[in-house]
């Protein structure tokens, strides 16, 4: 095997063609093709699926991706001593997390982490679906469940309250009643949630005016008179247009965990930013940087 081909396998699943992987390197495509069918020769193994939109990471290119991005890192770092050149870390990080925690929390400690690494890409995923870490469908993932799978090395990251939220001159509703009120909750997918299960249990008899799996969007209807919510309130109390309802009651909080698979303990980048998350988002206590 050609170990320099492996550069030219890190182009394509970065970029996704062909073309662009040639562009981004300086290579010509014809190169690019020749090279990508020697390494799967090398390695007996089919590692792009092609299709119409590009190129896809099978099981096993998805396997060899992790160990190709650790080799371009030790690479790199050599060049970097051997040059005496200053640290600079590069590549792509694929983060996963709900909508309004990747908007809200993620999305300033990404901005400065672009700022100290520049050459570093980070993907922002924010959808309802679990992204797998041992199929390296992201790097780091931010989510309510602990993580069980035995590969993945987790944290417990913050504990989260809420509150149940109305628009500013809404008046409280009566716990164990909610006659008369309009509440905004999660779809039915999502019905089981502690928070929804609150809301249903503490107000009854309130209307169900509207559903949603978006935290933002349930913040927006809320805020334009669409119904009562139960929010986070790290989402809540920075809309000066909600206030949150004190009803002698309050919703359960939830806990958020982050998660990266074992082989990726060693990625420089995914450690950087690891930290710098740990540094703005973790709670006081239990305050530890990612270890080799």
């Amino acid at each position: 095997m050609d170990w320099s081909d492996l550069r030219i396998f890190l182009a394509i699943a970065r970029e996704g063609t062909l073309g662009a992987a040639a562009r981004k390197i300086g290579q010509t495509q014809p190169t690019m093709g020749r090279r990508l069918r020697a390494l799967e020769t090398a390695l007996g193994q089919t590692l792009f699926q092609r299709t119409a939109d590009g190129f896809v990471l099978t099981d096993e290119g998805t396997a060899v991706l992790r160990h190709a991005e650790r080799i371009e890192d030790e690479a790199l770092a050599l060049e970097r001593h051997v040059s005496g050149a200053e640290t600079q870390l590069d590549g792509l990080l694929r983060l996963s997390s709900s909508d309004w925690f990747g908007t809200v929390m993620l999305s300033p400690v990404i901005a400065a982490f672009g700022k100290r690494h520049p050459k570093v890409t980070v993907e922002l995923l924010t959808d309802a679906r679990l992204y797998s870490l041992p199929r390296r469908e992201a790097d780091l993932v931010f989510r309510i469940k602990p993580f069980s799978e035995p590969e993945v090395i987790s944290r417990k990251l913050l504990h989260i309250p809420y509150a149940l939220y109305g628009r500013k001159g809404s008046k409280p509703p009566r716990a164990g009643d909610g006659s008369a009120v309009r509440v905004v909750t999660m779809n039915a997918e999502f019905a089981d949630m502690p928070d929804a299960v609150w809301l249903k249990r503490t107000l009854p008899n309130a209307e169900v005016a509207s559903r949603s799996n978006n935290r933002q969007a349930q913040a927006e209807l809320c805020a334009s008179g669409g119904g009562l919510a139960v929010l986070p309130r790290l989402l809540g109390d920075r809309d000066r247009r909600l206030i949150a309802l004190d009803i002698g009651t309050t919703p359960p909080g939830r806990d958020t965990y982050v998660g990266y698979h074992r082989d990726m303990k060693r990625l420089a980048r995914l450690r950087a930013l690891l930290d710098l998350v740990i540094e703005r988002l973790a709670e006081p206590r239990g305050v530890a940087r990612v270890r080799a």
